[in-house]
């Protein structure tokens, strides 16, 4: 006993010179990076940061720290970069720098660094540039994207013609659309909404959609070397992810035995040719694990952005019904009501481009962007940025910059109009980021949301189930994704 008496003072004080000899050894490593508070050992500032809300703590945090600073998520630093001049240096300016995709490791414990989102270095340049050429020169089948997605959307107004203007939630509706394009893309198919094997894929999206940006997910991310040992949410994503895989691969096997390298008819097509032509390169990156991780990518990506783009955006319109009644409109006397909706239309339909523009601006679907991480020691500023540091280059605060959008909590179409009433374009519009890590499905987004959100007002008018003023359009969940809250409508033939 008096031997513990004796030694118990002394561990104290060994335990606070080591801890003091961290904290001087992280000031010293971290002295050139942005300033930023000031961070507990392993936990950093993740106690001053709101889990539910984490793109709001940033903007708090840049009111003390300026555009430049400096978080700790855990024990590692993280760059976060706020406004419109911070990000465009780094991703544009600077670009071969800030290229880097930073770990996630709730994503990469499955995915292994594969695939087009969360790959590095040449597997990600491979990846990227091989999907980007085979969307943009998609012309498989004899059909093009866009009237794939045509096809899609009208199969889209038939089901919502079956709900008979009843009240409905339409959240697996507006997600079977956008799902069946990707699918059409990837391996030349489209599935009947009640078809048992698209419903297991919609499950297993929908659910990871949900659970994203849990609190479960989040600690995950932040503190992994711990969370891996401990049972939760985290596991079933990642158990789904797995799955997304291995129905992907299940395809990619049926595309095997009735493979035409000449007449390829989809993006699994042109992978495994290139696959064939690459087989006696030592650098190629193409093999079925990237082919496989490529395809769940391009469908968590494709499908749950954009589902709840629209699910987002039919809320805001049965919100504010004058906007809605200015898109029949100018539908109608463009259009008309029996003419199938295409790309050449909306270079005369500002209104409608102008809305549809304004609906991903106000949802900020991904308020904090994927992190990226910086590629080797480099200066930025008057600061230095060490390799493999992460970097947060947020998308809320350019979306909602005061200058370019007056009065930005506003929803308001008239932000992307000129005074005569013409398209108004602005860099500031940066829903899909910037840069070399921009979304590599842009064009195809912008095609679908266009052409779904024109079939449906089309054929449709939107009626809520509450009173307008009771209509509720604050995400349930902002963390890595704006989350939209759950509700009920209904579609009025028109």
């Amino acid at each position: 006993m008096g031997l513990l008496v004796l030694t118990s003072p002394a561990l104290i004080i060994c335990f606070l010179c080591l801890l003091l000899l961290y904290v001087q050894k992280r000031n010293h490593r971290t002295a050139r990076l942005p300033p930023g508070p000031t961070p507990l050992p392993f936990f950093g500032n993740v106690f001053q940061v709101n889990l539910k809300d984490i793109h709001t703590t940033f903007s708090k945090l840049s009111k003390v720290y300026g555009p430049v600073f400096t978080l700790h998520l855990g024990p590692s630093p993280t760059v976060v970069l706020h406004g419109y001049d911070a990000v465009k240096e780094a991703l544009i300016d600077q670009g071969e720098d800030f290229f880097e995709r930073a770990a996630i490791p709730i994503f990469d414990d499955t995915l292994q660094g594969r695939g087009i989102l969360f790959s590095h270095g040449e597997r990600w340049k491979q990846m990227r540039r091989f999907t980007l050429t085979t969307l943009r020169n998609f012309g498989m089948g004899k059909r093009s994207v866009e009237e794939r997605i045509q096809e899609e959307a009208q199969c889209l107004v038939e089901e919502l013609r079956r709900t008979q203007a009843q009240p409905f939630d339409p959240t697996f509706l507006l997600a079977c659309a956008p799902c069946n394009v990707i699918c059409s893309i990837l391996f030349n198919e489209r599935f009947q909404y009640k078809d048992e094997k698209f419903l297991f894929l919609m499950k297993l999206l929908l659910e990871n959609f949900k659970q994203i940006s849990s609190p479960w997910n989040q600690i995950y991310n932040l503190f992994p070397a711990v969370m891996r040992h401990i049972p939760g949410e985290h596991k079933r994503f990642s158990e789904r992810l797995y799955s997304m895989k291995q129905f992907i691969l299940e395809k990619v096997r049926e595309h095997q035995k009735s493979l035409d390298r000449d007449n390829p008819r989809d993006y699994i097509d042109c992978f495994l040719t290139k696959m064939e032509q690459e087989k006696h390169n030592p650098a190629s990156e193409f093999d079925l694990e990237n082919l496989a991780t490529c395809g769940s990518n391009l469908f968590t990506a494709g499908t749950e952005t954009t589902s709840s783009t629209l699910r987002y955006g039919l809320l805001l319109l049965m919100k504010h019904p004058e906007v809605e009644a200015k898109v029949h409109e100018e539908i109608d006397r463009v259009i008309g009501r029996h003419q199938m909706p295409s790309m050449k239309d909306r270079l005369l339909m500002p209104y409608t481009d102008a809305v549809i523009h304004e609906i991903q601006r106000y949802i900020t679907l991904l308020p904090s962007n994927l992190p990226h991480a910086v590629s080797r020691d480099t200066k930025f500023r008057q600061y230095v940025i060490p390799k493999g540091t992460k970097v947060y280059p947020l998308l809320s605060p350019i979306l909602f910059d005061h200058k370019e959008f007056p009065s930005p909590e506003k929803f308001d179409p008239g932000h992307f109009l000129n005074k005569d009433g013409t398209f108004r374009k602005t860099d500031y519009f940066l829903p899909f980021s910037l840069g070399k890590r921009a979304c590599v499905g842009e064009s195809l987004a912008r095609m679908e949301l266009f052409l779904l959100i024109t079939s449906i007002l089309q054929n449709f008018s939107l009626k809520p189930v509450v009173e307008t003023k009771e209509i509720e359009i604050k995400p349930i969940v902002t963390g890595l994704i704006n989350i939209p809250p759950s509700y009920k409508m209904c579609f009025h033939p028109r």
